[in-house]
């Protein structure tokens, strides 16, 4: 059997049409290409410190995306889990509450946003295995999932930003951070 090598992928920005597209229902979850995708994906987000990626991300219209929490650079709060794969993903129930926070894009760089998302989401997807899962998710994971679920609809993180006056500059927001500590 041969060895898994994954590699990391290019990044589209903004302004790359596929960025505005909804993605494709995946059919054959078993397929290498998917599985191989999965694996790029994961190896693409831990490289560019990012805690999720959706396949739209890298050119792929596909309902795929990592959950990658984990501390990194960009994000040196972010609680830790395993990078998971969830394909064809759904939210089923969410908390009525809503909470700004500050969001950035790898598709996006140099800018955050303070984006509205529920605070928790209760979410159903397939697993890289093809199994169905049920999971609630809440506060940052939540949040994550959100921004990810967006780009499978073509929508990014600036679209819910309420005020351009929410927005600001990576570097702002780091010295901001910084200055909160």
């Amino acid at each position: 059997m041969s060895e898994k090598i994954s590699k990391s992928l290019s990044i589209i920005k903004l302004g790359n049409p596929i960025l505005r597209q909804s993605a494709s229902l995946i059919e054959n979850i078993e397929d290498k290409q998917i599985q191989k995708l999965i694996d790029d994906l994961i190896t693409t987000v831990i490289n560019a410190n990012g805690v999720g990626i959706a396949a739209p991300q890298v050119a792929e219209s596909q309902r795929l995306f990592i959950v990658a929490s984990r501390p990194n650079p960009r994000y040196p709060k972010a609680p830790d889990m395993e990078p998971t794969a969830m394909i064809n993903p759904k939210i089923i129930d969410h908390s009525p509450k809503i909470i700004k926070d500050w969001e950035g894009c790898l598709s996006i760089p140099g800018i955050r946003g303070l984006v509205p998302r529920y605070k928790w989401v209760t979410v159903q997807y397939i697993d890289r295995k093809g199994k169905l899962k049920h999971q609630k998710l809440v506060d940052f994971v939540a949040r994550i999932f959100q921004h990810e679920h967006d780009h499978l609809d073509g929508i990014v993180f600036l679209d819910r930003v309420e005020s351009t006056q929410e927005l600001v500059s990576e570097e702002e927001y780091q010295r901001l951070q910084n200055n909160k500590t």
